[in-house]
């Protein structure tokens, strides 16, 4: 059952071409639903699964607690997966065709104020490489609206201070040209003149824009532990994720009257209903402004 799962795994790899952090949950999500066959119902086939498996691996995972999202996705992961087989004539029928995804609510996007953002930014102490390094990170991070696996992939190429643009490669392998503001530039131009030469390692010449102490690629994880730890300096109390400086980017840019569809542009969703849910941020913000000012709130 293993080598099918290697021949979908390279088949979102070198046909799809999905992102990496994709894959990998495609892959987790998918062993564990090998595990359950083989441990739980003794399956050694594929040809053998039925509709019924398949309700009794989600419920194991319902008794463990998981969310709704959760088993939604491991939905998504299974069903996509035995369309595979299907198609590969590996197995003549797909039970996972009238599995249902169960409702999930909306959880809207965490977005930090203004203050806050300028506080973030502010926290780099920017005397020695490491500071302008991080600075230049959120710098860009806010500026842009891009992914954090997209930050750490950038190379110095694709970078262009003088044009004021960076050139990134999103989901789907689908290459975007976003605005650099001035202020994101010059914390860019200060890290490649003065902070990235103290990381670059004399012994590997790596052509990562961000480095790690090592000389080479900064991590998804390496960028973690640095957000936290200038939060935290900070004395941001509301709770980060990755996904933070991108979210206000967009909810911002919204609240100033950009254009939906730029903004979708700028962050590269497939789908304008995406981008959607940051309208409605706006208004949750709007009825928060309203409801502590107003005198007859």
């Amino acid at each position: 059952m293993e080598d099918q799962l290697k021949d979908f795994v390279h088949y979102l790899t070198v046909e799809k071409g999905l992102a990496e952090n994709t894959i990998v949950s495609y892959k987790r999500d998918l062993k564990f639903y090998i595990r359950f066959l083989k441990e739980s119902e003794n399956m050694t086939s594929w040809h053998d699964v039925q509709r019924a498996q398949i309700i009794q691996f989600l419920g194991s995972l319902k008794k463990e607690g998981k969310s709704s999202k959760t088993l939604a996705r491991h939905i998504a992961s299974i069903r996509a997966f035995h369309q595979f087989l299907l198609r590969e004539r590996a197995v003549e029928h797909d039970p996972s065709v009238h599995i249902e995804s169960p409702q999930q609510e909306k959880s809207l996007p965490k977005v930090l104020n203004m203050a806050d953002v300028e506080t973030l930014l502010d926290s780099p102490k920017t005397n020695n490489h490491y500071g302008l390094r991080d600075k230049a990170m959120l710098e860009l991070l806010y500026a842009t609206g891009i992914r954090v696996s997209e930050l750490i992939n950038l190379n110095q190429e694709d970078v262009h201070l003088t044009m004021g643009f960076v050139r990134c490669i999103g989901k789907g392998n689908k290459e975007r040209i976003i605005p650099l503001g001035r202020t994101a530039a010059k914390a860019l131009d200060d890290y490649l003149q003065k902070g990235r030469p103290v990381f670059q390692s004399k012994k590997h010449r790596d052509d990562a824009l961000f480095l790690n102490h090592h000389g080479r690629r900064l991590s998804r994880q390496g960028f973690w532990k640095i957000l936290k730890g200038l939060a935290q300096e900070a004395g941001i109390q509301k709770e980060l994720t990755p996904h933070t400086l991108r979210h206000s980017f967009a909810t911002h840019l919204l609240e100033n009257g950009a254009d939906l569809r730029a903004v979708q542009e700028m962050l590269g969703h497939a789908d304008i209903s995406t981008t959607q849910i940051y309208t409605h941020v706006t208004k949750t913000r709007l009825k928060d402004v309203y409801s502590q000012f107003h005198p007859r709130a």
